[in-house]
């Protein structure tokens, strides 16, 4: 994910780290939105996000030895059976998208009208979004006040690569 620095005032961040460049907050999520990863209660609202759907295991996020967190019991069984169906992706929408025009859930369909997941955040041609893995290869659609907008899952190249499950 980069760099966040805390410097002195006028420090020069190239002497620091050669070669790195300063962005502004909208290159931070584009960046984010490339690399599937999620920020905050829009990207992983609370009482509907699970923490292995939303990569979280992928980024030391989730203890399998330590206890006593809530969801404890249902987390380590689904890590250890191995069967995780929907996982937050990043996508690319075939053209950028108005400023705040897709709902937060959004329902991402496949060609055929199949729901395959659902929108969580996005801006320009990139978001996020939970998609069912079994779909992530076919083409997929969300439906913007009555257009149907084409867009592409990827997996992210970080991604362990045994992470097809």
């Amino acid at each position: 994910m980069g760099w966040r620095l805390i410097t002195k005032k006028g420090a020069n961040l190239s002497e620091i780290i050669p070669g790195s460049h300063i962005g502004n907050i909208q290159d931070y999520h584009r960046h984010r939105y490339k690399q599937g990863i999620p920020e905050g209660v829009k990207d992983l609202p609370p009482g509907v996000a699970l923490p292995l759907e939303s990569n979280l295991a992928y980024m030391n996020g989730i203890s399998f030895t330590k206890g006593c967190y809530i969801g404890q019991e249902l987390t380590a069984r689904t890590h250890h059976m191995g069967v995780i169906r929907k996982r937050l992706l990043p996508v690319h929408f075939s053209a950028p998208l108005p400023k705040d025009s897709i709902p937060e859930g959004a329902e991402i369909l496949t060609e055929s009208g199949k729901s395959a997941g659902k929108f969580r955040a996005g801006g320009g041609e990139l978001g996020i979004a939970l998609l069912k893995l079994a779909n992530i290869n076919e083409p997929l659609c969300l439906n913007i006040a009555g257009d149907k907008v084409k867009l592409t899952a990827s997996i992210p190249e970080w991604w362990p690569k045994t992470a097809s499950k």
